[in-house]
């Protein structure tokens, strides 16, 4: 049987520098910060000045397609 970790091999198998874990942290952290900015700037943005004006042109999109849906059933028949 053969000794295990073989002479003359390197024996930081599990060991990390500080730096390791650093550099494995800071990309997630800074996704979840974007991210939290993100949700944040939306929820800000709901409702407000333009609400009324930005629901009048969901339903306006919203009638034009439901006319364009029912122009096409009305020529099939």
């Amino acid at each position: 049987m053969a000794a295990w970790p073989p002479s003359g091999a390197a024996v930081d198998l599990a060991t990390l520098d500080a730096m390791d874990y650093v550099s494995a942290l800071v990309p997630p952290i800074v996704m979840a910060i974007f991210f939290i900015g993100l949700v944040v700037t939306i929820i800000k943005n709901q409702g407000g000045v333009n609400k009324a004006k930005e629901d009048a042109a969901v339903d306006a999109a919203f009638a034009r397609a439901e006319s364009v849906r029912q122009t096409g059933i009305d020529e099939t028949r």
